[in-house]
């Protein structure tokens, strides 16, 4: 292993490669081209304490600051920060908890700031490792039973937000529950929450509300979006932002910072090596095979790998109300929920189909028509639009459905576009205009229905956004191929030594 990791972390590699990381029975090791880290972990109540246990040079995880580059100005004016400007928020957690899963990779490997994977069909917008642009998504709550403190200076993490949303709804302690540690758990409101509860959030009890309605804006940057809405282009998330608290500093998402293992992540309170979504890509050599999630062709049956050790706020809301109905549209994670996308498929039913791009609503015709990727995500998230409304109107394909208590919309445009332009572009922009006029539908299907006085909301993202530097290019398989081991590389981050 010492001969991979050595290749990684050499200087000819160090304009793409930030740090490499392995683990072995002693503890976490983090290496970079200008010094390593070793630590260890123990239990300490229902979480884990960190000890470092070795430091050679400068520690590369030394800088967990939580509050770096907050600000759209301040991030645009520290483009590509290097790996001495950068900070990795709550990253020993987030080593460890990867390494917990027996298909963890052998090494971790994560990208700079800078590194355009062009070799790999990299875009201008980039994410997957954990520094702090790329790991911070955006973190909104309001409506009913939410505190209106407007924006604050904080940040908490993507699996804090499962435990805060079933606390809002009141949702009973799960009779097994455990905590990060894996060990009992009383107050658990999940079969095994990661996560803690923003208390401080949350109304009285007695306000409570009956219903709940969360939006991801995959991918979206949290900069990007918060100035968006300051700047009065997202008037409807703006709505949702007045009615409670937004976390300035964001929600930072666990380890690798990709779509599916974090949509996971927010919808079980659990991190990727504990919920067994670990990224989009990964090995098994218990199986010998490739697991894919995060696919079209896998997303109705990407759940295949998720842990029965955990609890998706789908099945967390019927165990306190039986008689709940909940949804999960555009959501490949929707294990315990009675309606969705991927439930009709898996059922024999195909969605509505959308209409051509020229012809869909809420689409900006300047990007729609001549960017594919623009047109598809639009096409899609118009299709979860159309079933949620359905929903919550008077019924989706001839079928009436009740409320539901819990609600979860996925949109994805906001991912397509920020990896085509990158954060900062027009095109980014305006994919969050288009998807706040979606958001605003489900707004005012809410308000007809009557219940929105008696409805929470809740906005977030499955990970950042990173503005990456064209002149960056390059992979390490030259390099991993030099040292004569046999490799995988998955998802072009995660190397498993001795197999090809």
């Amino acid at each position: 292993m010492a001969t991979v990791v050595d290749a990684l972390t050499s200087a000819d590699l160090a304009p793409i490669v930030d740090l490499v990381i392995t683990a072995d029975r002693d503890g976490y090791e983090a290496r970079a081209v200008d010094g390593r880290v070793r630590f260890r972990r123990e239990a300490e109540g229902c979480g884990w304490s960190f000890a470092e246990t070795e430091v050679e040079g400068r520690n590369p995880l030394g800088d967990r600051a939580t509050d770096r580059f907050v600000g759209l100005d301040v991030e645009m004016a520290n483009p590509h920060p290097t790996r001495t400007e950068n900070a990795y928020p709550h990253a020993y957690e987030m080593v460890a908890q990867i390494f917990d899963h027996p298909a963890a990779p052998d090494v971790l490997t994560l990208h700079t700031p800078a590194h355009n994977w062009e070799d790999h069909g990299g875009e201008r917008g980039e994410h997957g490792s954990m520094s702090t642009v790329q790991a911070r998504a955006p973190f909104i709550l309001g409506g009913a039973g939410v505190r209106q403190l407007g924006t604050v200076a904080r940040s908490c993490r993507l699996v804090d937000v499962a435990p805060t949303v079933l606390a809002l709804m009141g949702a009973a302690p799960h009779p097994d529950g455990v905590g990060l540690n894996g060990q009992r758990r009383s107050d658990a409101l999940l079969r095994r929450q990661d996560g803690e509860v923003q208390d401080d959030l949350l109304a009285s009890p007695a306000e409570r509300p009956d219903h709940v309605v969360g939006f991801l804006l995959d991918g979206c940057n949290p900069n990007v979006l918060y100035d968006a809405i300051a700047c009065g282009e997202a008037p409807n998330l703006a709505r949702i932002a007045a009615m409670g608290t937004t976390f300035e500093h964001g929600a930072f998402s666990s380890m690798p910072t990709v779509t599916l293992a974090n949509h996971t992540s927010i919808l079980t309170g659990a991190h990727p090596g504990h919920h067994g979504i670990l990224n989009n890509a990964w090995y098994d050599r218990r199986i010998g095979e490739q697991v894919i999630t995060n696919s079209p062709a896998t997303w109705p049956w990407a759940m295949g790998t998720l842990s029965p050790e955990v609890e998706t706020m789908y099945q967390a809301v019927k165990r306190t109300w039986p008689d709940a109905f909940t949804l999960a549209a555009n959501e490949p994670c929707d294990t315990g929920a009675d309606m969705g996308t991927f439930t009709l498929m898996r059922g024999g039913t195909m969605p509505e189909r959308p209409p051509r791009p020229e012809d869909l609503p809420f689409a900006t015709e300047r990007f729609v028509r001549p960017e594919k990727k623009y047109a598809t995500a639009s096409r899609v998230d118009h299709v979860g639009l159309e079933l949620t409304l359905g929903v919550w109107g008077r019924g989706y394909q001839g079928v009436e459905y009740p409320l539901p208590r819990f609600s979860w919309v996925n949109f994805s445009l906001t991912d397509a576009a920020f990896h085509l332009g990158g954060p900062w572009s027009e095109v980014a922009r305006a994919s969050i205009h288009d998807t706040d006029a979606r958001v605003g539908q489900v707004l005012d299907a809410v308000e007809a229905r009557g219940v929105l006085d008696r409805t929470a909301f809740f906005v977030v993202a499955d990970h950042g956004m990173e503005e990456s530097n064209p002149a960056v290019t390059g992979d390490w398989g030259d390099a991993l191929r030099g040292t004569g081991v046999p490799f995988r590389d998955e998802a072009y981050m995660w190397i498993y030594a001795g197999v090809e």
